[in-house]
């Protein structure tokens, strides 16, 4: 299987992954801080959000037209347009890249929705290996009752509604997030994604984030700018 590869650039990549509710982005926004106030130049970039397809996926939604080839096709484009015009240009400029969510989301989600594991690998063959990826692995139910809380129900594809696993919302939900969870600890070893625990405190998760990412960053501070 075609495999990603490492990128020369004098930048760093830097990717949290993990299911909806997991604590990822929390913990990404309070390293994008550190990294600020250390002095280093820090960007962050987010999943699908090109303006390239975003109306595209947002009509797709809202008719419900999109079928899993459809979903990893507009997702892969949406990626490719990004790491063009967005990662790859930072990271030859030698910033600091943090990435909520990369290409293991698509390979997490897709395959649940049905894609063969392979063609989806391929198909972000083109992508550039992270310095680091983070993986935040949380018991279900934690990452549930928080999303719950938060927000007025799941939405249509949100809650894996599409794969028919429930008619209940919120069952839907559930059953779908438990399948991606599967395939998150499936890519463990076969990407070597670190693997946070965010049952314990969010300064201890965060501890553990600065520690790696310092390290990574030690043959980089030539690249520091000005607070």
């Amino acid at each position: 299987m075609k495999r990603y590869g490492e990128h020369r650039f004098p930048g760093k990549l830097f990717v949290v992954e993990g299911i909806d509710g997991s604590g990822k982005s929390t913990q990404l926004n309070l390293l994008y801080q550190w990294l600020q106030s250390e002095g280093y130049g820090v960007v962050f970039s987010e999943w699908n959000s090109s303006p390239l397809v975003r109306n595209t996926t947002r009509r797709g939604k809202k008719k419900r037209m999109l079928a899993p080839s459809t979903f990893s096709l507009i997702h892969a484009t949406d990626f490719a347009d990004r790491v063009e015009h967005n990662i790859i240009p930072l990271l030859k400029a030698g910033a600091v890249v943090l990435c909520d969510r990369y290409i293991y989301t698509a390979f997490a989600r897709d395959v649940v929705r049905g894609m063969d594991p392979k063609w989806v690998r391929e198909i972000y063959s083109f992508a550039v290996r992270p310095t680091v990826a983070f993986y935040f692995r949380v018991p279900l139910e934690v990452s549930i009752k928080r999303l719950r809380a938060s927000r007025n129900g799941f939405k249509y594809y949100e809650a894996g509604m599409d794969l028919e696993l429930s008619e209940d919302p919120d069952e839907s939900f559930k059953l779908f997030q438990d399948r991606i969870v599967q395939e998150y600890e499936k890519m463990i070893a076969e990407f070597d994604l670190t693997v946070v625990d965010e049952t314990l405190p969010i300064e201890g998760q965060q501890d553990q984030m600065r520690q790696i990412v310092k390290a990574r960053l030690a043959q980089a501070k030539r690249l520091r700018v000005a607070p």
